[in-house]
């Protein structure tokens, strides 16, 4: 049916300029994905592709990852039957993709480090990351499991996680680093990742100085000794836990279990940031993009300008009577009409 393939449309009145939006069955959501030619092809092809794919082998395993790419989580459901999960699968297709595995080797089970079935593993390709699901695989417990897998479990902030953040209910803790590429930084984040799979009903984020300073300085980065963490719900006001204003080198994850049980009981003093709320980071993207549409535009006319000046349009040898009553053969021939669109 016509309705079942996605449309693409360009869109210059949303908070992204310009924003690009997917309409399947006229239901319209926004496009993150890559804007160059060959890269958005393969990234549409998602939307046309089953709900739910079976795999029967661990070849159709492999190759099911490698074409699916590293925009979109991947859900692959080992020794669960399609009809467990079509009902998700046709509700989220446009965040994830999502499969079953029927048969399947010992080295699977090793590569994707579980030890029983049914289990549904869940892979994020771009950040290296997965994690495992034993149940119980009643729909509202899946469901649950998937949308708080549609992130790793260790988030770097950017804009692009900022604009997936935005539609999650959970409290972010966030941890500010001075270098997220440092490797002491690598083995906070390790541990981060731990202490999130222990904690689903929370988001663990991080971000450092050095890759967004703005972001991070927002949080009372430059006053305190980091790294350092802290509880934002993405409004105006986050909380620090009393007690836990840093994580030293030694034993960090017992530092953070003990933040996490402080902000559980309370411990905790409120602040308020020195930036944009979730919502006003997200937005500040107009301004940043508009000008770079503004600039772009005038440079654009200055070189018209100056291309007009030094060579001007000449208007042909013929006399005004014939341009006036429209008697030139080129006028006659041409297939133009009002309406038809010129490059």
């Amino acid at each position: 049916m016509l309705t079942s393939i996605p449309v693409l449309l360009g869109n210059t009145k949303s908070m992204d300029i310009p924003t690009l939006k997917i309409y399947m069955h006229g239901v319209p959501t926004e496009y993150y994905g890559p804007r160059k030619a060959e890269l958005l092809v393969r990234f549409l092809r998602k939307f046309v592709a089953p709900d739910v794919t079976v795999l029967n082998s661990d070849s159709a395993i492999r190759e099911f990852v490698e074409e699916a790419g590293t925009h979109f989580p991947i859900f692959i459901g080992f020794g669960i039957n399609e009809t467990v999960i079509s009902n998700l699968a046709i509700k989220y297709k446009k965040k994830a993709w999502f499969s079953v595995a029927s048969d399947f080797s010992d080295d699977v089970m090793v590569q994707y480090d579980f030890d029983k079935i049914p289990t549904m593993v869940s892979i994020h390709p771009s950040y290296n990351d997965h994690s495992i699901f034993y149940g119980p695989f009643e729909e509202e417990f899946l469901e649950e499991y998937i949308k708080q897998n549609f992130l790793p479990l260790a988030v770097p902030i950017n804009y692009e996680t900022l604009k997936i953040l935005k539609d999650d209910q959970r409290k972010i803790v966030l941890t500010i680093l001075e270098d997220e590429s440092e490797e002491k930084s690598r083995k906070l984040i390790k541990t981060l990742k731990a202490a999130a799979s222990a904690n689903r009903d929370l988001v663990f984020g991080y971000v450092g100085v050095k890759q967004w300073a703005e972001f991070a300085e927002t949080f009372g980065a430059k006053e305190t000794k980091l790294p350092k963490m802290i509880v934002w719900d993405g409004s105006e006001e986050y909380l620090s836990v009393i007690g836990s204003e840093s994580i030293e080198e030694e034993d960090q994850g017992s530092q953070i279990s003990q933040f996490l049980a402080g902000f559980r009981e309370g411990k905790t003093e409120r602040n308020s940031i020195s930036g944009p709320s979730l919502s006003g980071y997200i937005k500040s993207l107009i301004g940043v993009r508009s000008v770079y549409i503004i600039v772009f535009l005038v440079a654009m006319l200055i070189l018209i300008r100056h291309i007009s000046k030094e060579e001007p349009l000449t208007v042909g040898t013929r006399d005004r009577d014939q341009v006036e009553h429209g008697t030139s053969s080129e006028a006659e021939s041409s297939d133009y009409r009002p309406g038809d669109k010129q490059d």
